[in-house]
C-alpha cells in the first residue's frame, strides 16, 4: 500500500468519523466501530479482520478501564459529600470574597483533577454563582474562570478519558504525563483566567438573574472538613508522584521499599486508595451509601469507556495499515515535530466538537511514527501527548457539549459565552503548545 493511498484512506476515516458524529448525531461509539470495520475491511484479510477488532477493544480496556473507573468514582464521592463545596469555602476563606475570581479558579482546578470538566461545571456551579452574588463580580467572568480552570486539566490530564486513553494508545508512562501535565495546565489556566478578565471588561457588570435555592441550602447543610476533602485528591497525585521521583533517581534499582513504591504508586492502585479515602467521607460508611456511589459512578464511567475503546480499534486498524510507520519517515524530515500533533487534534476537536474523541483519534494517527519523527522514548511520547492536549482544547464552541453547560448552568447568553470563554480556549491551547515547546528545548 502506498502512502498516498494509506493517507487517503485515514483522512476518509476521520471524515466520516466528524459526519457520523457531528452532523448525524450518531453515537461516537457506534461511529468509531463502524469506520474502523470498514478500514479494516478495506485493507485486512478478511480472516484477520474480527482479531484486529478484538485486540484494539482489549488492548485499550487493559491500559485505561480501571483508571477511568476509580476517578470517577472519586469525583463522584466529592459531590456526593459535599466535598467539593468544602474545598471551595476553604479556598474562598483564605483568597477573601475580593478575590471570588481567583479562589473559584483555584477550585475548578484542584477538584477538576479527578472530576470531568462537564460534571465539575455542574457540581460547582450553584457555588460559582452564590460567590458571584456575594462578591458582585460578573457572571461571565466567573462562569468563564471557572471553565477554563476545568478544561486545562481535563485536556491534559490522566485520569481524565482523553488523555488516559490516548496515553495508552502511544504508550506514554501515565505517571509522568499526571505530573507534566498539572506543569503545563498551570499557566494554561492562568492564560484563560487572564484572556476571561480581559475580555470581560467590555461587559458591564451584571446581577445574576437567579440564585439557586438549592444550591443555598446545601451550602449550609453540613460539610466535611476541607483536610479529608482534599485526601482523596492529593494522596492518589502523591503516590504517583513517588513513583516517578523513585524510578526517575534510582533507575534500575530493585529493593522491597522500591518496589513498595512502585506499586502503590501506579495509577491503578493510587487511585483505588484514592476511591478508598473518598469513601471516609460517606455519612456514616454504609455499605449501601458505598454501592449508591459505586452504581453511579459505574453507570457515568461506562460510556467513557467503552467510546474510548472503540477510538482504540480505530488506532489499531491505522497500524494494521503500515501508513502510519510510513507517514513517520516522511514527516521526520519535515521538521515540524510537535506541530504536527497539535494541529491534528486541534483541527479535529474544531470539526466535530468533542475533546476525547479528538485526542484519541489523533494519537490513533500518530502512534506508529513516534520513533521516526525522533519522539522516541517516554519522554518523547509525554511531549507529544502534551501537544495533542493543548490541540483538544481548540476551539470549544457551539458543537462542543461542554459549551452548553457552561451557559446554561451559569444562566448567560450563549453569545457571551462565546465570546469569552470560546476565545479563552484558543489562548489556552496556544499557551499549552509553546509551553511543551519549552519543556521539548530542555529535555530532548
Amino acid at each position: 500500500m502506498t502512502l498516498l493511498f494509506g493517507l487517503s484512506l485515514i483522512l476518509a476515516g476521520i471524515i466520516l468519523i466528524i459526519v457520523l458524529t457531528s452532523w448525524l448525531k450518531i453515537n461516537a461509539f457506534l461511529s468509531l466501530f463502524l469506520v474502523s470495520l470498514l478500514l479494516a475491511i478495506t485493507v485486512l484479510p478478511f480472516p484477520d479482520v474480527v482479531p484486529a477488532l478484538k485486540k484494539g477493544f482489549g488492548d485499550t480496556m487493559a491500559s485505561i478501564g480501571l483508571i477511568i473507573i476509580f476517578g470517577a468514582v472519586i469525583g463522584v464521592t466529592l459531590d456526593y459529600t459535599g466535598a467539593t463545596r468544602s474545598m471551595a469555602n476553604y479556598i474562598l476563606a483564605k483568597t477573601g470574597e475580593a478575590n471570588a475570581p481567583a479562589a473559584i479558579s483555584i477550585t475548578g482546578f484542584v477538584t477538576g483533577l479527578p472530576i470531568f470538566c462537564d460534571s465539575g461545571f455542574i457540581v460547582l456551579s450553584g457555588l460559582n454563582r452564590s460567590m458571584t452574588a456575594r462578591s458582585n463580580s460578573n457572571p461571565v467572568f466567573m462562569a468563564s474562570v471557572l471553565a477554563c480552570s476545568l478544561y486545562s486539566v481535563h485536556c491534559l490530564i490522566p485520569p481524565h478519558p482523553g488523555a488516559t486513553a490516548a496515553a495508552g494508545i502511544v504508550g506514554a508512562n501515565i505517571g509522568q504525563l499526571v505530573l507534566a501535565g498539572i506543569a503545563v495546565a498551570i499557566p494554561v489556566a492562568t492564560a484563560g483566567y487572564l484572556w476571561a478578565r480581559f475580555m470581560t471588561k467590555r461587559f458591564p457588570v451584571k446581577t445574576n438573574r437567579n440564585i439557586d435555592a438549592e444550591s443555598e441550602e446545601s451550602a449550609t447543610s453540613p460539610l466535611p472538613s476541607p483536610g479529608k476533602s482534599f485526601l482523596p485528591i492529593l494522596a492518589p497525585l502523591l503516590l504517583i508522584t513517588g513513583k516517578s521521583l523513585v524510578g526517575f533517581f534510582f533507575p534500575g534499582i530493585s529493593s522491597i521499599w522500591i518496589n513498595l513504591v512502585g506499586f502503590l504508586g501506579d495509577p491503578v492502585i493510587a487511585l483505588l486508595l484514592g476511591m478508598f479515602l473518598s469513601f471516609m467521607l460517606l455519612p456514616g460508611f454504609s455499605r449501601k451509601s458505598i454501592n449508591h456511589i459505586l452504581s453511579v459512578s459505574i453507570e457515568k464511567a461506562g460510556p467513557i469507556i467503552i467510546i474510548t475503546a472503540a477510538g482504540g480499534i480505530f488506532g489499531a486498524i491505522i497500524k494494521a495499515t503500515g501508513t502510519g510507520e510510513q507517514a513517520g519517515a516522511f514527516l521526520s524530515q519535515t521538521r515540524l515535530g510537535l506541530l504536527i500533533p497539535f494541529l491534528l487534534t486541534f483541527i479535529l476537536k474544531t470539526a466535530q466538537g468533542s475533546s476525547t474523541v479528538a485526542i484519541i483519534t489523533a494519537a490513533s494517527i500518530m502512534a506508529p511514527m513516534l520513533d521516526n519523527m525522533g519522539f522516541p522514548g517516554e519522554t518523547g511520547k509525554m511531549l507529544v501527548m502534551l501537544a495533542m492536549g493543548a490541540g483538544s482544547m481548540m476551539v470549544s464552541h457551539a458543537n462542543d457539549s461542554y459549551f452548553w453547560v457552561i451557559t446554561n448552568f451559569s444562566k448567560i447568553e450563549a453569545d457571551d459565552t462565546l465570546k469569552v470563554y470560546s476565545t479563552a480556549t484558543i489562548v489556552m491551547g496556544v499557551t499549552g503548545f509553546a509551553v511543551v515547546l519549552v519543556l521539548s528545548l530542555l529535555l530532548m
